[in-house]
């Protein structure tokens, strides 16, 4: 009976109280405007690709749309091979194509809500990733009208983490609100983390253990995160992410 009282209590404190509080913060720092007429303009980050000639390769998350926003992010892929005058933005998304290129302002607001920066790599870091990284774009498994499913997977996150799965040097770890990103896109249901740092053990993407030197310790239930990131000190919780130092840098 100690152990359940224990346990209950563990999942009140790092599952249900985090994610509480992001609904209450979603409640005073809603967008405002309908979501459908958003700003979804260049928040400024890149440089322009015409004057810009060394690559860039750049994953941004921001607030999915509506009441999702309040656990979930969006998470998407941008990149622009040395000399490229112009950036190349890959979405995953549940309307049209699956797989949306330059569909979206490459560093837009998605749907009013601004995006952070979760990886970033220039120059010659950036042109020795962006083959492999196209590659996969390219033979992504769930590439296929209808593949597409919100919970558990594969959505946005789970593509953008099957990216980064084919670029292990690159160390990215995907925000723990990228709800999806557990899911076995290749099937296997324990496997290397995408940085080949650890393990990871997926049911279905609905219950998760991660363990990994870059992606930390990861408690993944119905698709909320739990855990702590032990090389860039930080907790991570579900609907708040990081608290913490930031993952890049």
């Amino acid at each position: 009976m100690r152990g359940l009282r224990l346990g209950l209590m563990l999942f009140v404190l790092f599952y249900l109280a985090p994610l509480g509080v992001a609904a209450l913060r979603y409640q005073f720092v809603g967008i405002g405007a309908d979501w459908w007429q958003a700003d979804r303009g260049s928040i400024g980050h890149l440089p322009p690709a015409a004057t810009h000639a060394p690559a860039v390769v750049r994953i941004f998350a921001a607030p999915t749309v509506r009441w999702r926003g309040i656990f979930a992010v969006h998470t998407w892929i941008v990149v622009k091979p040395e000399g490229a005058d112009r950036y190349t933005r890959y979405d995953y998304t549940a309307w049209g194509e699956p797989i949306r290129v330059n569909g979206f302002v490459p560093d837009g607001r998605w749907f009013g809500r601004a995006p952070e920066v979760v990886f970033a790599a220039d120059g010659e870091a950036a042109a020795a990733l962006i083959p492999r990284m196209q590659e996969a774009v390219a033979s992504y498994q769930w590439r296929h009208l209808g593949d597409y499913r919100v919970w558990p997977g594969p959505n946005s996150n789970t593509f953008v983490a099957a990216v980064l799965a084919a670029v292990p040097e690159a160390g990215a770890v995907l925000p723990p609100t990228a709800i999806g990103k557990d899911f076995p896109h290749d099937g296997r249901w324990f496997r290397t983390t995408p940085s080949r740092t650890g393990f990871s053990l997926t049911l279905g993407g609905i219950f998760v253990v991660t363990l990994g030197w870059v992606e930390g310790i990861e408690l993944g239930l119905l698709g909320a995160v739990s855990g702590i990131d032990i090389r860039r000190p930080a907790l991570k919780l579900p609907g708040l992410g990081r608290i913490g130092m930031p993952a890049t840098g």
